[in-house]
């Protein structure tokens, strides 16, 4: 038996172990190498994939444009406009070209286009202070200003909106505000932002070898969608008329604020809304949200309620006892004094001791319910984000004087809105419709996905009833306490109102509210308007202070080409027929004439007259049309409000032009002054430079 080999026998043995081992180690590091790299190419090949793109690509956000908002013949009143903010590294600036040797020469060109876009001299400064990595130029600026700036490196642009709001004071307080982020702030920008709002995209970039950042030819931007678009039943020319007419009186009247709401009242569609207080910090549409007491304009009411129910008639008549009056130890007094008056002198001549002896008729839940079926005390629904409601009590917490109170006009709360829309109901023969701002909302592609219907709330009074209220609010306006605001041509009726101001309960001796709701024409209404101004100082009665401004806004309402007014049926009225042949008679009804009472900055009394053609849309061909012309006047080197103020004291529509960026002047007009034209054409008013 051979001995065993110690070392040498074992030594092959040992080596091939080690092999082994190695061998084995070497494979297996192959198969995990494989296998990662398997895991890498097929399981994991979209996340390293991403990986890699955040490397190389970079994305900005791209801000999504707001909705525009219309009116509803189409012009814009909101939209949004793409501007640029801009963002400067000074010290890049000068890195990008310092070895070219030129560095302070391209700071010098970076200062002066800063300088050229509008830039203050202190960020012009700052951009150029090479001790700060960045700077952050404060504003927005279109493109093309900036187009120098934006192409030089150390330069940073980045995409920004600016909603440009509406012209008019009363609008920017209806439609509201955007903050620099395009968010809503207030108004139906906030209500309505989810219909307004669009969806932000992306914009597409790539990184270069120093890490810079530039537009990717092969990546596709993912491009931002615009809101909706939302159109309003205001019409802009009621609405500029309605402004101007109103700031006038404001400050004529020496007011402290006022309101105008005009409505369509066979739809319920508002047409202007306008707004304005001394107090500049109030930026709400105030027609929406300050309550007040109504005083006489709640008469008609309780009239059409008491002809309804067989409680009174027209020509009933109450003693009027001199215009004194006490009723249970309080002492109720009339301005227009009687020894007895009828329903229809009642409300002719605004007697409050004749309405609180009809409205005693009624007992407490009856008239309760009368002023609840007229919507006071419950909020419209129009899509603003704070309506008031106003304030209606309920009978159990009346005292025993409320009933007397409520039939004068107080003891409630209503916002001019609710008022016009109750009006609305004697206008249309007693309907009660739902208010309506919004007629239509549109996709960015034209589709309409809603449209406004007529919606009916409740009859609040017969045909019958409705027609009476009407004759009697017409002989309001013929001898009443609004004589001498009618027109003309066209008939107008409506009712007076001048109720006391309270504060902290109690009623402020001085102060008061005049206020008027008038409908035009009085036997088939178009418009109801109503006006409203706060503690006027020169007169108190709404007869003196409001109802002329009610007689201006429609005077320039049938001056304008474009009011929402139906001239065809206006032209149809028997009055005008009879009135036209009588002044004109070789000219058929189709051409009305009117004359036009001008309110100028001083007065909101009449202080001129301008005759006017109202042109039909369809003149018949017998019908023997006067066309009336007029010389565009020279507005050149006046205030842009001014100057719009005179287009339109005209009877022109100005349309300015020059952008947002020109001055504060006009430059002129086109066609230039002296052209004739006729009324109601649109002038062009450029800004100057």
């Amino acid at each position: 038996m051979a001995p065993e080999s110690s070392a040498s026998d074992g030594a092959p043995r040992v080596w091939w172990n080690r092999a082994a081992l190695m061998q084995v180690g070497f494979l297996a590091f192959a198969v995990a190498l494989i296998g990662r790299a398997a895991k890498v190419q097929l399981l994991e090949r979209d996340q390293w994939r991403a990986r890699a793109q955040a490397q190389q690509l970079a994305a900005a956000p791209l801000p999504a444009p707001r909705g525009m908002i219309l009116d509803e013949g189409g012009a814009v009143l909101v939209e949004s406009r793409q501007l640029v903010k801009l963002s400067i590294a000074p010290r890049e600036v000068i890195a990008t070209v310092g070895k070219r040797g030129n560095g302070p020469a391209r700071m010098d060109l970076l200062t002066r286009a800063l300088a050229r876009a509008g830039v203050s001299q202190e960020w012009v400064t700052r951009a150029s202070d090479t001790s700060r990595a960045w700077v952050e130029i404060p504003g927005r600026f279109l493109a093309t200003d900036v187009a120098s700036v934006t192409s030089m490196r150390g330069v940073h642009a980045e995409p920004a909106l600016e909603r440009i709001p509406p012209a008019n004071d009363g609008l920017r307080r209806l439609v509201g505000r955007a903050d620099d982020a395009g968010g809503p702030v207030d108004g139906l920008e906030k209500s309505l932002d989810a219909v307004l709002r669009g969806e932000g995209g992306r914009e597409s970039l790539v990184r270069d070898a120093r890490g810079q950042r530039i537009r990717s030819p092969n990546v596709a931007d993912d491009a931002p969608k615009q809101g909706n678009t939302v159109v309003l039943s205001i019409n802009q020319s009621l609405q500029d008329i309605a402004e101007r007419a109103l700031g006038a009186a404001v400050a004529t009247m020496g007011a402290s604020g006022g309101d105008v709401v005009m409505m369509d009242p066979a739809t319920g569609e508002v047409r202007a809304m306008a707004s304005k207080r001394t107090n500049l910090l109030s930026t709400a549409a105030t027609a929406l949200t300050e309550p007040y007491e109504p005083g006489s304009t709640l008469k008609p009411f309780i009239a059409a309620r008491l002809l309804d129910m067989g409680r009174a008639r027209i020509d009933e008549i109450v003693p009027a006892y001199n215009g004194h009056w006490e009723l249970n130890g309080r002492k109720i007094e009339d301005d227009h004094k009687g020894a007895q008056f009828s329903l229809a002198d009642v409300i002719r001549y605004s007697s409050n001791i004749g309405i609180v002896q009809f409205a005693s008729r009624f007992s407490h839940d009856e008239q309760f319910e009368l002023l609840r079926d007229l919507g006071f005390g419950t909020a419209t629904g129009l899509p603003y984000p704070v309506e008031a409601t106003g304030y209606l009590a309920a009978p159990k917490k009346w005292d025993s004087m409320t009933p007397a109170s409520l039939a004068m006009g107080y003891a409630l709360n209503v916002t001019p809105i609710q008022l016009a829309a109750a009006y609305v109901a004697i206008a249309n023969g007693g309907e009660l419709l739902e208010p309506s701002i919004v007629k239509e909302i549109r996709t960015p592609d034209g589709t309409v996905t809603y449209t406004h219907k007529r919606r009916v709330l409740r009859r609040v009074m017969t045909e019958s009833s409705a027609r009476a209220v009407r004759a009697m609010l017409r002989g309001v306006m013929e001898t009443g306490t609004g004589a001498g605001s009618n027109l003309s041509t066209f008939d107008i009726a409506g009712k007076t109102g001048t109720a006391k101001r309270a504060e902290n309960g109690k009623y402020v001796p001085g102060k008061y509210t005049a206020s008027f709701v008038g409908m035009f024409p009085a036997d088939n209404p178009q418009v109801v308007i109503l006006v409203k101004l706060d503690n006027p100082s020169k007169s108190i009665y709404g007869g003196k202070a409001a109802a002329p401004v009610s007689k201006v806004v429609l005077q320039a309402a049938l001056a304008a080409r474009d009011a929402a007014l139906d001239r065809r049926t206006l032209a149809e009225s028997p009055r005008t027929n009879e009135r036209v042949a009588t002044a004109l008679p070789n000219v058929a009804p189709a051409a009305v004439v009117e004359t036009a009472s001008v309110v100028g900055a001083e007065s909101p009394a009449v202080v001129g007259s301008v005759p006017y053609v109202v042109r039909l849309d369809e003149p018949r061909e017998s019908a023997g049309v006067v066309v009336a012309e007029r010389a565009v006047p020279n507005v050149k080197g006046m205030a842009i409000r001014r100057a719009v103020y005179e287009l339109h004291r005209a009877g022109f529509r100005a349309a300015l032009t020059g952008g947002a960026s020109g001055g504060d002047t006009a430059a002129g007009t086109l066609p230039a002054s002296g052209t004739m034209l006729m009324t109601g054409s649109r002038v062009a008013l450029e800004r100057a430079p």
